[in-house]
């Protein structure tokens, strides 16, 4: 991922070095495990444990003429380690060094994601509970609908960014296996005893039947929990950017001071960082679709899924890390105008209350259901194309006060009857 959409502690996990860094850890476990077997001198374990060591630079070099960065690895290694490098190697496929090494940068990068996901959950609950009695309009299809609070809209989210983590949790665990069992899985040239020594020393587990490969349902599930999160940010931060609109203007992301908006007009206050995460979460679902399409490899393995994997599973970690990180800023930083609130609220001439008004009618008269909707709805739209608040209209209306007396059409409009049930979410955010 470019620096631009990355930071350091998830890009140094998949960084050339960290790469090969790993893969020798992989190789020395291999052969202390050959040592505890008899297959293997200790004082060539030890010779190669004390000259072994790797150069990027010259790896990429070997790597130019052999076309295989695993065969190139290990040239050099033995270029370093000498007459001892026979042992390096021995009995494995590429695989089994690559697949093993994934297992531990994706655990590592998971446990990355789900710390940041907890960051951020945390973040966004405060928020919802100095909100949670901010009045506004809820809104479905764009249109007022009954009131709402910001915090119950932030409650949402929190709930929602826990089954996040819940589903990065298990999808790490998941892709935290190794495979030692060499070129179509059936331990011809090694022990299963090898297996187990490594993927024992580096908490991982072992594939239960692999074939030349790890399965790749692991990484399609890891790939897909990432997207879903992804998608979940991508709500957050399209929900602030309709909240942000010069029409409505109820809530704004932070604006850092010297900080633009626009190269042409000064009083610009963009949510560029909402944005830019709705957009980052497009790229996250492209590549949840490959680890979809690398389940699927020709018979014991194909290495179709390896040019992907290069690519998508740095970058989608690498990316939703950082998209977490940008939705902490805006989530711990974000300006609510509940002034503005009320306003938009009471804008709607009264019709927020409208079912309010319907449940009461249906209570308090013999009126069969389509009826009460019905002359509601008539004064309804009247206020709408009108302007006439609709307390007025049906105050006016002797059909209705025949059924409701002011004081209960008046309490119908009282805002506060809004807040009375809101406790019982905020009792399981407490919980949570």
């Amino acid at each position: 991922m470019i620096p631009r959409y990355s930071r350091e502690e998830m890009s140094s996990i998949f960084s050339d070095r960290a790469k090969f860094s790993r893969w020798l850890e992989i190789e020395i476990l291999a052969l202390e495990a050959r040592v505890r077997m008899g297959d293997v001198a200790v004082e060539d374990l030890s010779e190669i444990r004390e000259r072994a060591a790797f150069d990027v630079d010259r790896i990429a070099e070997i790597e130019s003429v052999r076309h295989h960065d695993v065969v190139a690895f290990v040239e050099n290694l033995r270029e370093n380690v000498g007459e001892a490098g026979r042992h390096l190697h021995y009995g494995l496929t590429s695989s089994d060094v690559v697949d093993t090494a994934n297992g531990l940068a994706l655990r590592d990068a998971g446990d990355l994601l789900v710390e940041e996901v907890g960051r951020l959950t945390e973040t966004v609950r405060r928020r919802a509970l100095e909100h949670r009695d901010t009045l506004m309009a809820g809104r479905t299809h764009g249109v007022h609908a009954e009131p709402t609070t910001f915090g119950m809209k932030l409650a949402g989210w929190v709930f929602e960014l826990s089954r996040d983590r819940d589903r990065l949790r298990a999808a790490r665990d998941g892709v935290s296996v190794g495979k030692l069992s060499g070129a179509v899985g059936t331990y011809s040239q090694l022990s299963p005893e090898v297996e187990s020594y490594v993927c024992d020393r580096l908490g991982l587990a072992i594939e239960e039947a692999s074939t030349q490969v790890v399965s790749r349902d692991r990484y399609a599930e890891f790939l897909a929990a990432i997207a879903t999160t992804g998608a979940s940010l991508e709500r957050f931060a399209q929900e602030i950017r309709h909240l942000q609109r010069t029409e409505v203007r109820e809530v704004q992301e932070p604006f850092a001071e010297g900080q633009k908006g626009s190269s042409a007009m000064p009083h610009k206050r963009n949510p560029i960082i909402c944005e830019r995460i709705c957009g980052l979460a497009r790229l996250l679902r492209g590549y949840a679709q490959t680890g979809f399409e690398n389940v699927a490899l020709w018979h014991e393995r194909d290495i179709s899924h390896s040019s992907v994997e290069r690519v998508s599973l740095a970058d989608a970690c690498a990316l939703l890390d950082y998209m977490l990180d940008k939705m902490r800023w805006v989530v711990d930083g974000m300006i609510v105008d509940e002034d503005r609130m009320t306003y938009n609220l009471e804008s709607s001439m009264g019709l927020v209350h409208s079912q309010t008004v319907l449940t009461a009618l249906l209570s308090r008269s013999t009126l069969q259901r389509e009826q009460a909707y019905e002359l509601i709805q008539r004064h309804a739209m009247r206020a709408w194309d009108e302007g006439i608040h609709l307390k007025e209209l049906l105050l006016g209306d002797p059909e209705v006060t025949s059924h409701l007396a002011a004081d209960e059409i008046e309490s119908c409009f009282d805002p506060a009857r809004y807040l009375e049930n809101v406790k019982i979410v905020f009792e399981r955010l407490e919980e949570l």
